[in-house]
């Protein structure tokens, strides 16, 4: 080869003129690959490389900001391809709207992947069950019976003696207060009574358990990103979520045969059994209950309620936890933000005489109400909505979208785009205030504002809202209202470390360590 270039006249010339047509034909090949011009009208995407794809796109940061940032290159559709798998990314909210209002049918079903489907026991719970008939049962059943606006009042005053439980333990526990640690029982506690009946009587290792199950390292699983590859399938994988898993059937069977029990034992001559709300204690019942009638088109099984509880759980725990913390995390960065919420409440508490939040007096807290609303705007819990178009013929903002694309909404980049929201990285609750003159709009997380979706939209919208929302609202009340708060060892807000890290949810990295000063004593009286 170096003896023909060197017999050439002009040898150098002719190598320098190939690399340059290389060159061409490379540059022209990434062009493309980021160019609008995709075979079958499919959206643009950044450029990828050999069998993984766009994914080291991915690895320059935590995955919802990497991806807001090829978006803002790319456009609102973007196309990744990740190995084996096809995603296409929706970053604005007229796009989401078409995909979810427009479209809801034809985006009314989860990912699922060969990990999953072992750990969801084939979609065996409502979060992964595929789109038919059993996740109609389940959501059903979820909107019905478990989650309505009757059922979640029931629960009432479970929230109100957790709250109360909460206040009562800052005033004796050594200064400072590790508020994530304080936060995460008050929301197992109080989650745990109002689904499976009472709290754990090992609450550290229940959590423990329920956080390995959700830990995204054991989750992983190449078979997810290389599904066709028989190399993959031969390899071995970890068994960790698995056993978690197992350890957390063992419990729910003990739960589901102790509340049969005492079902059986309430039907007998000498019990008093019905089926009247205040006569189910909890989630539990409620599920036996409906086996029991077996007037289902599709089977309840002990399987089916183990699954849906399980779902329950880890979804109430998580989420809601995570979205407490944030909350105190961004009140503590903001002294104006915080001492705004503290005069309403001890106003509205001051004109009805009560030394105890209860849930009666949320309703007149509007201020708490925005600044719960701007917490999920800042931080949802989940930053992607991810779906599967069911349907070949489906167009996004002009763009078509294959059968069996995943389509994911990064409503974390929404929720902070510009084009929606003034000085959209700034803690602002006022934002979300009815009549507020400097704001032309009040949104709301119902699935109707796709500029604002933290629970998501359309059919496949969390069901669990209202009851996540109801014991944040309970417990930010009572914290606020009986103490004043202040950072350790002098430092100040502007020191807050807001640094994400990312999981199941994105929670905060660094642990919120307040110390809680007494301005309103508690009531002395809490109920057991």
């Amino acid at each position: 080869m170096d003896e023909y270039f060197v017999d050439l006249p002009y040898p150098n010339l002719c190598l320098y003129g190939s690399c340059l047509v290389l060159a061409v034909v490379v540059a022209r090949a990434i062009i493309l690959t980021g160019s609008g011009k995709k075979p079958g009208g499919l959206p643009p995407g950044p450029w990828q490389l050999p069998v993984i794809g766009s994914l080291h796109h991915l690895l320059r940061g935590l995955p919802h900001h990497a991806i807001r940032d090829l978006s803002l290159r790319h456009g609102p559709l973007m196309l990744l391809r990740i190995c084996e798998r096809t995603a296409i990314v929706v970053s604005s909210a007229e796009a989401v709207a078409e995909m979810l209002k427009r479209h809801d049918a034809a985006f009314s079903e989860r990912p699922s992947s060969p990990g999953i489907e072992e750990l969801s026991r084939h979609g065996q719970g409502v979060i992964f069950a595929p789109y038919g008939d059993h996740w109609r049962l389940l959501r059903r059943i979820l909107m019905t019976e478990l989650l309505s606006p009757r059922r979640v009042e029931a629960f009432r005053h479970i929230r109100e003696d957790e709250a109360a439980r909460l206040v009562s333990s800052l005033s004796s526990l050594p200064q400072p207060v590790d508020m994530d640690e304080r936060l995460e029982v008050f929301v197992a506690d109080s989650s745990v009574r109002a689904i499976l009946g009472d709290r754990l009587p090992d609450r550290a290792a229940f959590l423990k358990m329920v956080k390995a199950g959700q830990d995204p390292s054991s989750l992983f699983d190449l078979r997810d990103l290389f599904p066709s590859s028989w190399l993959v399938r031969m390899l071995p994988r970890s068994r960790k979520a698995e056993r978690h898993l197992q350890e957390m059937f063992r419990l729910m069977d003990d739960i589901l045969v102790s509340h049969s029990q005492r079902r059986v034992d309430d039907d007998s001559p000498d019990g008093g059994g019905g089926g009247a709300v205040d006569e189910e204690h909890d989630m539990v019942d409620v599920l036996l209950r409906i086996q029991k009638q077996g007037d289902m088109r599709v089977s309840l099984n002990h399987g089916v309620i183990r699954a849906a509880l399980i779902d329950a759980v880890g979804a109430a725990l998580d989420t809601t936890s995570t979205t407490l913390r944030w909350a105190m995390a961004e009140l503590i960065a903001n002294p104006r933000v915080m001492h705004k919420a503290q005069l309403e409440i001890r106003r509205v508490m001051a004109a009805g005489q009560q030394r105890r939040v209860h849930e009666a007096t949320l309703r007149d807290l509007h201020y708490l109400k925005a600044v719960i609303k701007e917490t999920l705007r800042l931080h949802p819990p989940a930053p992607f909505v991810p779906r599967v178009c069911l349907d070949d013929g489906i167009k996004i903002q002009g763009y078509h979208v294959p059968r069996g694309t995943i389509v994911v909404a990064n409503v974390w980049a929404i929720s902070r785009d510009p084009k929606y929201w003034e000085d959209p990285d700034m803690f602002i609750p006022e934002r979300f205030l009815q009549g507020d003159p400097d704001h032309h709009r009040c949104f709301d997380f119902k699935g109707f504002d796709f500029e604002f979706t933290p629970f998501g939209a359309g059919r496949r919208m969390c069901p669990g809202m209202n009851f996540a929302h109801m014991n944040v609202e309970i417990a930010l009340a009572s914290l606020l209202y009986h103490f004043d708060w202040k950072l350790p060892d002098g430092a100040t807000p502007e020191e807050i470390d807001m640094t994400e890290l990312w999981g199941v949810t994105v929670a905060r990295k660094a642990k919120l360590l307040l110390h809680p000063i007494p301005c309103i004593p508690a009531a002395a009286s809490i109920d057991a």
